[in-house]
């Protein structure tokens, strides 16, 4: 067995996980539209050219993703991603990259288990956390 992250966007998924595979260095999969699904008799003309399904392979880890039209969005909360790093630099660069247009809830800082750790709400609405654990976890 193995679990998948699903993340529901709010009409930019193919943005976002563009943005993921540019940043962890990841490979886009499999990305099929609204309109190209056998949902589109179902669906908005205006969800017409938004993901219904799109899979990113990262590091590894792969995570699934979708739009969701706009009566089942709401924003993610009760859980974060976290991106777990091996040096203290790849987590600054991370946390930089996924803090552009989002909002810091814990600035990246040393603490009692990491090098590095913060957490921050990307600006496609997901909440990261990134870690860079100290040898004594």
């Amino acid at each position: 067995m193995k679990l998948n992250t699903h993340l529901n966007f709010n009409g930019n998924c193919r943005e976002a996980f563009d943005e993921y595979a540019k940043i962890f260095g990841g490979k886009v999969h499999g990305v099929l539209t609204w309109g190209d699904s056998p949902m589109r008799p179902d669906s908005s003309p205006e969800m017409g050219d938004k993901v219904m399904h799109a899979r990113i392979d990262l590091a590894n880890a792969t995570y699934m993703g979708s739009d969701n039209p706009p009566e089942w969005y709401s924003q993610p909360k009760g859980f974060g991603v976290t991106a777990s790093t091996d040096t203290p630099e790849d987590a600054e660069r991370i946390f930089a990259a996924l803090s552009q247009g989002g909002e810091v809830s814990m600035p990246l800082q040393e603490t009692f288990w990491a090098h590095k750790f913060g957490m921050v709400r990307d600006r496609f609405g997901i909440p990261w956390m990134v870690n860079c654990e100290k040898d004594t976890m």
